[in-house]
């Protein structure tokens, strides 16, 4: 699974996803805190949640991210809504992927990486509008590497 994060113009963004099957581009605004609320995310889900949600607001349209996890897998799935408050059901799905935890944890930490490399903190925020995720970056790295197992020597 592979995630790019591209800053495009003040306060826009394009999230690319792709796995080795498909890839779906999706646009993120800054009216809503989409890094920060998709690291988060990712994070509950590496500590055991089954259920995450993240929104990414495109005005008007929204891409909704819905993750299930059942023991070391997740399903993702990615949907395109003509408005942010509408139903799943009202949504069409633009993508879907089954991964490992561990795959979708080390693809957003990269992202990010490759975000605050690109651009830098600075340069974020330039772009963005709002700082860098920081400390939502560190918390799901921080989560990731406590959940693998111990290697063996």
């Amino acid at each position: 699974m592979q995630l790019v994060w591209t800053l495009n113009g003040r306060g826009w963004a394009d999230c690319t996803v792709a796995d080795h099957q498909a890839e779906a581009e999706v646009t993120a605004s800054y009216i809503s805190t989409a890094p920060e609320d998709l690291l988060t995310a990712v994070a509950r889900l590496v500590t055991g949640e089954a259920e995450v949600r993240v929104q990414f607001e495109a005005e008007p349209t929204a891409f909704r991210w819905i993750l299930y996890r059942e023991g070391t897998d997740v399903w993702i799935r990615l949907l395109e809504l003509a408005d942010g408050s509408n139903h799943d059901n009202a949504g069409t799905e633009i993508w879907s992927s089954q991964q490992s935890i561990g795959t979708v944890a080390r693809a957003v930490v990269r992202c990010f990486d490759e975000v605050a490399r690109k651009y830098g903190e600075s340069g974020y925020r330039g772009k963005w509008g709002e700082h860098f995720p920081r400390c939502e970056l560190e918390a799901l790295r921080d989560v990731w590497h406590k959940s693998r197992p111990p290697e063996k020597t």
